[in-house]
């Protein structure tokens, strides 16, 4: 499948699917979303990109800076795992983050992928049950902590 990377008409906003883009704007957005630290080195970012399976912005067209992502790690095949899902909060509520979640996973599906799952964080369940997502029943989500602080 070959991606859209169009934006809808009268639309200010593409959302394009990616290898690499400026580091500072992706830190942005990972600042945006409360991911950051400040320890990291935004040079590595593009390593992160181009590592996920998939690794989605949204661009405002008449500025050109990515205003929202996603991306996906998975084996290519079977299971994708849906992670950094964020959009600036002064965009938020344009339909910007549903745009993004419906090319991840339509992108997914075109790839034969039929797990496709995501840790939601408190108070974005209701976004992602939008979009077709259900919980997880009798599953708990963990985090290797041993060793760390």
């Amino acid at each position: 499948m070959q991606p859209n990377n169009r934006a809808e008409e009268g639309d200010n906003v593409r959302i394009l699917s990616i290898s690499s883009w400026d580091v500072e704007d992706i830190a942005d957005l990972y600042r945006e979303g409360g991911w950051w630290n400040e320890d990291w080195d935004p040079a590595h970012l593009n390593r992160l990109i181009e590592g996920s399976f998939l690794f989605v912005v949204a661009i405002e067209s008449t500025t050109g800076k990515a205003i929202g992502m996603g991306r996906v790690i998975s084996d290519g095949v079977s299971d994708a795992y849906i992670q950094d899902l964020v959009v600036r909060s002064s965009m938020r509520g344009e339909n910007i983050g549903k745009r993004i979640l419906d090319r991840i996973v339509d992108e997914c599906l075109a790839a034969g992928m039929g797990w496709i799952g995501c840790i939601a964080e408190p108070g974005t369940d209701g976004f992602y049950r939008g979009a077709g997502f259900a919980p997880m029943e009798g599953y708990v989500p963990l985090l290797y902590a041993k060793g760390r602080h």
